[in-house]
């Protein structure tokens, strides 16, 4: 089973970073210049994904296929719209989904029907708040994807996959954005840009479990993503709305800030990088 936890005289303060980090953002963007930016920016997300050919799942399946059987059962937490699950649900026994957003759900449920995938079981729930001693030891993967800064306490939360887990635990996590969007927020807020909305969180866990004693696998990919205008017009609001109101004439500005930057055929096209981070449990 998992070791004991070491008990250091000295440890990294990164709690008041991340605290400082999550303290500059809204608790969500202030979008008023469309009400329906939130349906809109989840169905461009499902689209991109599916546009993609699963890209990020895929790659990301590959690495997990190292340890994984096909008879891997695995808890996922925040599916989103099947970004791993569809690739994944090809690979492995079954997959558990949890998510608390039906948007997100309604796409994942889309998707594996479009995919034919039979052996994912979606679950409507917040995951800090399922039952520990119902899933202690039931998966042989716990992953997450994208999801640290949806959690306000990050060492429950790694907490709560090491318990649900019998052999692995998984952290798949973006890692810095694209020029062009750090470009558009210094010119509306007239601020340097320094990081503020950056989607790392990987080395936040790293150093938790670090200090735990755990020995971490790390790697990384990268993947493209494609864009129309104003699809990218909702994607670089929903970073600015974060820190200042976007209104129609702060989104007017972001669109004239990046349509010279769409290539000959008006698309936008950028390449991500990827972190992913695994350990034993047992």
């Amino acid at each position: 089973m998992i070791g004991e936890r070491r008990n250091l005289k000295y440890r990294i303060n990164w709690n008041e970073a991340r605290e400082a980090i999550l303290g500059e953002r809204f608790k969500g963007p202030k979008l008023r210049f469309d009400p329906d930016i939130k349906t809109k920016t989840a169905s461009d997300f499902s689209k991109r994904v599916k546009e993609g050919e699963y890209e990020y799942g895929r790659k990301t399946t590959e690495i997990f296929s190292g340890f994984l059987d096909r008879s891997a059962e695995v808890l996922e937490i925040g599916p989103g719209p099947g970004t791993v699950t569809v690739p994944l649900s090809k690979r492995v026994k079954m997959i558990t989904a949890v998510d608390l957003s039906l948007k997100n759900i309604a796409h994942l449920e889309e998707n594996l029907r479009e995919e034919s995938c039979d052996n994912v079981d979606v679950i409507h729930k917040n995951w800090l708040r399922t039952d520990d001693e119902a899933l202690r030891g039931r998966y042989d993967l716990v992953f997450c994807s994208h999801f640290l800064w949806m959690i306000p306490d990050l060492e429950e939360h790694l907490e709560k996959m090491e318990n649900a887990s019998k052999k692995y635990c998984a952290v798949v996590q973006p890692a810095g954005r694209g020029d062009l969007v750090k470009e558009v927020y210094s010119q509306i807020t007239g601020r340097e840009y320094a990081g503020e909305f950056e989607p790392d969180g990987d080395y936040f866990a790293y150093v938790i479990l670090r200090e735990w004693g755990r020995l971490l696998n790390v790697t990384h990919f990268s993947f493209t993503n494609t864009m129309t205008l104003e699809e990218k017009v909702r994607s670089t609001a929903s970073f600015i709305g974060r820190f200042v109101e976007v209104d129609e004439d702060v989104a007017k500005r972001i669109r004239d800030l990046i349509l010279p930057h769409a290539d000959a055929d008006g698309t936008f096209v950028e390449t991500n990088n990827v972190v992913v981070m695994w350990w034993e449990t047992a």
